[in-house]
């Protein structure tokens, strides 16, 4: 998701240019702007980044209160409600669900498992996969949760994110060595990021597992981060197959992210 500075101002949109509902607009707006700012907001914050009144953020504010979706703190400030992480279990489920015939695309052409990843606070989390035909192959349990410095979906994941933050992640979560091939250093990570973004895909490789490699890409434009992977023994997923995966991994990524941005199917 972009940072508010970003983001169009809500008092620039045109007053139900979409044919929608504008008050629905400004509160979906306001909870996107808090999301954004990754903790506490106040309402002077609020109306800086909206370009709308401060009596209008108010009221919004007051409304969403009301419904659980914001909650007030006792320092007067807001923070994002108990109420959506009902609405987010159930969206990452959609999410996945989603992606299932993109990653079916990636196990007909590859042989191997493909993987789809979202980033939930410091954690990566599986939300989709489509296991391979071989009978040696990668499993790992929808619903499992891994730190990103180990794993290629993490890489993709972080590879934009500003390095102060990536920084801040990792002296948060620590970096423990799954295998003697982990990356454990915030300087080496950040190193690795660097390559991502030049490669354009990133590599688990004997990192989360020994013996496993797995090549992975961000989403596009996705509405929140996500990435994909195909995941293998090291011994089929080599650098000679990592040429003709990856091409083949950002072509249904950038399809992924064309579905996941058409929100006209059901208006």
């Amino acid at each position: 998701m972009p940072p508010s500075s970003d983001r169009t101002t809500a008092a620039a949109k045109p007053a139900n240019g979409s044919g929608g509902v504008q008050s629905l607009e400004r509160a979906f707006d306001m909870l996107e702007r808090m999301a954004d700012a990754g903790g506490e907001v106040g309402l002077s914050e609020l109306a800086h980044s909206s370009g709308l009144p401060l009596p209008t953020i108010h009221r919004l504010m007051r409304t969403l209160v009301a419904c659980g979706y914001v909650r007030q703190q006792p320092n007067r400030r807001y923070a994002l409600g108990p109420r959506l992480i009902r609405l987010g279990e159930s969206a990452s489920r959609l999410l996945g669900t989603w992606a299932r015939p993109y990653l079916a695309r990636l196990v007909e052409e590859t042989g191997e498992t493909a993987n789809m990843a979202l980033l939930d606070g410091d954690e990566v989390v599986y939300v989709a996969q489509i296991p391979s035909r071989h009978s040696m192959r990668m499993f790992t349990e929808v619903g499992r949760r891994v730190l990103p410095h180990s794993t290629g979906v993490g890489k993709a994941l972080l590879s934009h994110a500003p390095a102060a933050e990536v920084r801040a992640l990792l002296a948060r979560t620590g970096m423990p060595a799954a295998t003697d091939k982990t990356i454990t250093t915030p300087d080496d990570f950040l190193t690795a990021l660097e390559e991502v973004r030049a490669a354009g895909y990133a590599v688990d490789d004997n990192e989360q597992e020994i013996g496993v490699r797995c090549l992975a890409v961000s989403v596009p434009d996705s509405p929140t981060a996500a990435a994909i992977s195909i995941s293998g023994p090291a011994g089929r997923v080599t650098e000679d197959a990592t040429d003709k995966i990856v091409p083949l991994l950002q072509e249904v990524a950038a399809e992924l992210s064309v579905a996941l941005a058409d929100t006209t199917g059901s208006a």
